[in-house]
Formats: C-alpha cells, sequence, structure tokens
C-alpha cells in the first residue's frame, strides 16, 4: 500500500491545540534521503556551508512515549545493543531540549522501535530525535507548532528540522534551514541497498576536504524543475551528491553496488548523503519490486529495501 503523501491538512492536524495524553504516544518517523547535496566550503564552526534537497521516505522507526517519573530510553530492532542509551543520545537531549524550551518536567519513559539502519546516510538518529520532539509534546501537553518544533530541532542537528516536517524540502545554512517543496502529490519508487557497516558523517566530510573536491552539484535548479515535471527519466539525470566520492574513497566496494543496480535496470544511482546506503531511483512500483529482487540476488549489500516518497514528517500514530 501506498503511504499518504505530504499534504497541506497535515499541518492543519499538527497545529491544533492538544491537551497531555494519558495513555501511551506512538510516532512514526520517516527516513531521508539527499537528491541533491551540494557541499560548500568548511564555516568558522566546523560545518559546511550546505545546498540541499531533502527527501523523506517510507522506511520508519517508531518512538513510544509513556508517563513516568524520570527520562528513560529502551531500544528493539536495529543497533540494538550499539547504541547509547543514556545522556548523550538524540532521543534524550530532543526531550530535554523540550522539556528546557517549555518549563515541564523532562519525566517520560521513551521505547525506540528501529528500522532505519544507523550511520547509514539516511538520519535514522536524527529521525529519532524528531520522534520525541513529536511524541514529548503531545504526551506533556506542550501545544508546539510543527514550526516551533522544528525551531527546538535545529538546534540539536542540521536534518532534525526536517524530518519534524517530512516530504521533500529544500534545505541550507547546514542544512537546519528548512522550505518545504510542494511536489503536487506525486510518488517517487526507491530502492535502497544497505551497507553492512555504517559510515562516520564526520569522517566523510573530513575525506571530502582531504580530496580537495570540487563541488559538482551545483545548483538544485534543474532537480526542482524535474520534481515538478513528474518524469522519474527526467529526474534521474539531476540526482547529485559532492559526499558520494569521499564515501566511495572510504568504501571502494560501494562502486560494485551502484553497478549492481545500474545493471539490474535502475534509472539511477547513487550514495545517499554521507553514505554508506546507496539509493536506486525506480520507474513505478512494479519496477522497484524487480530492482530489489535482481539486487538482493546479487548479495551485493547485507540487505535491500523499497520505499516511497515522499511521506510526512514525525506524526502521531
Amino acid at each position: 500500500m501506498t503511504e499518504p503523501l505530504f499534504s497541506e491538512d497535515d499541518d492543519e492536524e499538527f497545529d491544533r491545540p492538544r491537551l497531555a495524553a494519558h495513555g501511551p504516544v506512538r510516532v512514526r518517523v520517516p527516513a531521508k534521503i539527499n537528491l541533491h547535496l551540494h557541499v560548500g566550503a568548511a564555516r568558522p564552526d566546523g560545518f559546511h556551508e550546505l545546498t540541499t534537497v531533502y527527501h523523506a521516505i517510507g522506511l520508519y522507526d517508531e518512538i513510544t512515549a509513556r508517563r513516568g517519573d524520570t527520562l528513560t530510553l529502551t531500544m528493539e530492532g536495529e543497533g540494538t545493543g550499539q547504541l547509547s542509551l543514556g545522556e548523550d543520545n538524540l532521543v534524550i537531549r530532543a526531550a530535554r531540549a523540550l522539556a528546557a524550551e517549555t518549563g515541564h518536567d523532562a519525566h517520560a519513559r521513551l521505547h525506540l522501535k528501529k528500522q532505519i539502519p544507523i550511520a547509514a546516510g539516511l538520519a535514522g538518529g536524527s529521525a529519532d530525535a524528531a520522534a520525541a520532539l513529536v511524541a514529548c509534546d503531545q504526551l506533556w501537553g506542550t501545544g508546539l507548532s510543527r514550526d516551533d518544533l522544528a525551531g527546538i530541532a535545529a538546534t540539536l542537528g542540521s536534518d532534525i528540522p526536517f524530518l519534524v516536517l517530512g516530504g521533500t524540502a529544500l534545505g541550507t545554512g547546514r542544512g537546519e534551514l528548512v522550505s518545504p517543496i510542494l511536489t503536487g502529490g506525486h510518488a517517487w519508487h526507491w530502492v535502497l541497498a544497505v551497507a553492512e557497516e555504517g559510515l562516520s558523517t564526520p569522517t566523510v566530510y573530513k575525506t571530502f576536504d582531504e580530496l580537495g573536491a570540487q563541488s559538482e552539484a551545483g545548483t538544485p535548479d534543474g532537480l526542482l524543475a524535474a520534481l515538478r515535471q513528474k518524469d522519474p527519466d527526467v529526474l534521474a539525470e539531476h540526482l547529485a551528491n559532492d559526499l558520494q566520492a569521499a564515501a566511495l574513497h572510504l568504501r571502494p566496494e560501494l562502486r560494485g553496488v551502484l553497478d549492481a543496480g545500474l545493471d539490474a535496470g535502475a534509472l539511477a544511482g547513487l550514495v545517499s548523503g554521507s553514505g554508506p546506503t546507496v539509493v536506486f531511483l525506480a520507474e513505478d512500483a512494479r519496477h522497484a519490486a524487480l530492482l530489489a529482487a535482481d539486487l538482493e540476488a546479487t548479495n551485493c549489500c547485507r540487505a535491500v529495501r523499497t520505499a516511497v516518497g515522499p511521506v510526512p514528517g514525525a506524526r502521531v500514530l
């Protein structure tokens, strides 16, 4: 079943006044891919100036928030045993940031059900932080708007504001300044090749700098026009990621994954964000299913997933 696409109705529902929830609050949040990622010069704060087109896809994590006397986090699924569940976890940091902003006690029992691979270029950690903001806002009845939550999110990480919003959006600054892009309700179909091990985003950016790589992505104008045309063959010509060269330098085997997807009939392929997940564009749902089956048969990656986008950001179920 195709996921509902982002619409203005989602905004209206989200921004209605809310009362504190008595029972558990369950929030689903998507992964993101970058359809366009231009990396500029490093800034004095250590971040790079970015121009990116974010795209939320139907691969989800879930946060369940319950009332509690303290703030705790448990988890299951992808990354269990690998991720810290303490104060350095973005979920905990997000809950504390919301509490500090609203004057609410940071008391909640949070449980993360994780499907988005960690350190995969899909913003899984950022997604979880976005979900925590939405879940605790509902649990505590703090009644913040989506823009208010995105503002708090911007203090926590570059991708988090987008994952509060979802859909397709233009990101600038270090990625935290987000402007929604209306895509007319068209669904794009993707196949994800998930690598065996993750890649550190700071390491990828450091490698980008060390390689002295010049931006090849340029402006996103061509991609934005392609989105309006709603033709996957046209969109395929405009996907771009300046971090791909650095990711391939660190993981040369990803070239084989890219080749495998293109040989199997993908319209285009690129490394997602800082990698190492490789994303392929398909013509439609049937083509995506066939492409996924062919990729799985090559054993070129740990797992293969299909997803549709755009989808809404973090939402209460």
